[in-house]
């Protein structure tokens, strides 16, 4: 392998090191030699890549929004021609993805913003940057679904744009809290059930099928839990 490329790819083993450690441990918590040992490297490859830590997870916030940017202009819900079905189809592929263990599905850049907002201002400015982007993406199918089914509501397309990603980081927070997915995915459905009533949408016979097998699913995520904390209290 050419010098070049060893290079590159020793840095985006990091990056992916930084994703999975991060979202695991927290950003504070989160030392340089956890990451180079998820990535199998030593700490002067991380110094030769980043010159800290935080420069790392700089740059590991728009390595995260490129990576889950480029999953989601592949997803299904790309060839709906209906603007307001396709936006509906992006939370529906939102809750598809909850799944695995809890670092798998959730979001870095919220992460490091509650941790970063008063101690790292530039670790912050990265995060909302890519945050924005992503929201800007779904602004226009927001914009031609409210022209077309709602043009005399009230609220503007940045806002419920900007609303569904509230949704999914609390989302993500009670999942981790009740370290459960299903209450995340519980808390998408209702987001769907909103977005149908406020873009004045019949209910969708597919997604409401899909939501009813979840539902069944989150009560069992949600008895199992219980059990499990009946029986740690006993023993």
């Amino acid at each position: 392998m050419a010098p070049d490329a060893r290079n590159k790819d020793a840095r985006n083993k990091l990056l992916e090191a930084a994703l999975q450690v991060i979202r695991t441990k927290g950003y504070a918590s989160t030392r340089v030699e956890d990451i180079c040992a998820a990535a199998g490297l030593s700490k002067g490859a991380f110094f030769h890549h980043f010159a800290s830590k935080e420069e790392l997870a700089i740059i590991a916030a728009e390595y995260f929004e490129t990576m889950a940017e480029s999953l989601f202009s592949a997803a299904p819900f790309q060839q709906e021609t209906d603007p307001a079905k396709r936006f509906l189809g992006y939370i529906d592929f939102r809750r598809e993805i909850i799944a695995g263990e809890l670092p798998d599905f959730t979001c870095l850049l919220g992460t490091m913003v509650q941790e970063t907002y008063e101690t790292s201002p530039a670790i912050v400015q990265a995060c909302d940057t890519q945050m924005s982007a992503h929201i800007a993406t779904l602004v226009p199918d927001v914009a031609a679904a409210k022209a077309g089914r709602a043009p005399d509501a009230a609220w503007d397309p940045e806002s419920l744009a900007l609303f569904t990603q509230a949704v999914l980081q609390g989302a993500f927070i009670l999942a981790k809290a009740k370290r459960n997915p299903a209450v995340a995915r519980e808390c998408v459905n209702h987001l769907r059930r909103y977005v149908e009533s406020e873009l004045h949408l019949g209910s969708d016979k597919t997604g409401a099928a899909q939501r009813i097998v979840d539902d069944a699913a989150n009560n069992r995520g949600t008895a199992r839990s219980a059990r499990n904390r009946g029986k740690s209290a006993a023993s």
